[in-house]
């Protein structure tokens, strides 16, 4: 199935022969995508959910379409279950102030693993320090694998909350979320049940996601990752939890009535979108949706899976090339993570930025994990289901250079 026609960036002379590598951080979008937010701007534009002229109807319903399109996507109960926000990080921040800061008292336990994006790290270390409760951390190993008695041993009575990555944006590895939520379930909060939060930024791409399959009570994931434009993304969560959360930003299009001493708040999910919203970029991601499910995930796993599989077979056979994570391919997401002896990875892809192949250096928010092996970065090559085999064996190429421009 060839599908780079579809994408623009691919086209014409200013990416000609570029080899990017770094959908991890952003994905390309196909041109539907587009087209999409082109047409709402271009013919449906106007300030959605208040107003009572044709147009106004016009684009709440669009928006409200992308809700429900985005709620089918995820197999939510409800439309009312998706909250439209900036990204995952604003996702996971309006839990961390709403949930977070209401709910967990002195003495409880919030639960996150080694291997996190700092998006969800930071707000827990905010509500542990504000609420005085104890941030526990889930231990993997170098494999990037989070044993069984890990979580067993570490989500107790005192856990209210359990927060955790669906496919490590280091790693690559897909965490057994289904099996962790259950145990939570069962075990948390005083037997009551821990609240679980996916982090699902790296997996909604990459594969299908059935939020009550997973057993989440909220799910987080940015739109830019997965097709779509940049700042749109969708926050799942249950109604049980919505009900209780108290709003996240107050202002216009979350109120239903406001008096000089007091507010009644929208219903759901509208209680959780102050202000004008970005129904240009619902559309849009509604769009990256559809062609994702018109794509499928099958191949696009299949693809992910078999690019991985030859860029780690031809590391192999580069001398100081040095593989993160899970020696199966299969267990990668797409994501290679890697080192080369003697060379930072900040040179590592700016040689390779000269060469025109794009990848990612750094320590991709991540420094936790960047400390628990013993290095301050790494590089990050990561494909998607555009990508070829073609590109694969010329990042290859470039990459066993790498030294020898170095001078080493």
């Amino acid at each position: 199935m060839d599908l780079r026609s579809d994408f623009p960036f691919f086209s014409g002379d200013l990416n000609k022969g570029l080899v990017y590598f770094d959908n991890a951080a952003t994905s390309q979008r196909p041109e539907c995508v587009n087209r999409a937010v082109e047409d709402f701007y271009n013919h449906n534009n106007a300030n959605p959910l208040r107003g009572l002229y044709d147009l106004s109807v016009r684009a709440t319903d669009l928006y409200e379409a992308a809700r429900a399109k985005t709620a089918a996507f995820l197999n939510a109960a409800s439309d009312s279950h998706i909250i439209f926000t900036r990204n995952a990080t604003e996702s996971l921040n309006l839990i961390a102030y709403t949930y977070g800061m209401s709910a967990v008292e002195e003495g409880d336990e919030i639960v996150i693993s080694a291997m996190e994006h700092h998006s969800n790290i930071l707000p827990w270390q905010m509500v542990c320090k504000a609420k005085k409760a104890k941030l526990v951390w889930l231990e993997c190993d170098d494999q990037g694998v989070i044993a069984p008695s890990e979580w067993q041993s570490k989500i107790t009575s005192k856990t209210k909350i359990v927060s955790i990555a669906h496919v490590s944006n280091v790693f690559g590895i897909t965490n057994p979320v289904k099996e962790i939520a259950s145990y939570a379930h069962k075990t948390g909060n005083g037997g009551k049940g821990a609240a679980v939060i996916i982090d699902g930024a790296q997996s909604v791409p990459h594969m299908k996601v059935d939020v009550q399959d997973i057993g989440a009570d909220f799910l987080a994931f940015s739109g830019h990752k997965a097709l779509g434009p940049m700042g749109i993304g969708a926050l799942y969560a249950r109604d049980e939890y919505l009900e209780q959360m108290p709003p996240f930003l107050r202002g216009g299009e979350m109120i239903e009535y406001v008096t000089r001493d007091s507010a009644t708040y929208a219903e759901l999910p509208h209680k959780f979108e102050a202000g004008t919203v970005n129904a240009g970029g619902a559309v849009g991601l509604a769009a990256a949706l559809d062609y994702l499910s018109n794509v499928g995930f099958d191949f696009i796993e299949k693809n992910d899976n078999s690019l991985a599989a030859f860029i780690m077979k031809g590391m192999e056979s580069i001398p100081h090339v040095h593989v993160i994570g899970n020696k199966d391919p299969e267990r990668h997401c797409g994501i290679v993570t890697f080192t080369i002896d003697d060379v930072h990875p900040h040179d590592i892809a700016s040689m390779l930025s000269s060469e025109n192949v794009a990848i990612r250096a750094g320590h991709h928010c991540a420094q936790p994990l960047m400390q628990k092996l013993g290095v301050g970065s790494t590089a990050r090559a990561s494909v998607y289901f555009y990508n070829t085999q073609k590109e694969a064996e010329i990042f290859l190429d470039k990459l066993s250079q790498v030294r020898k421009w170095m001078g080493l």
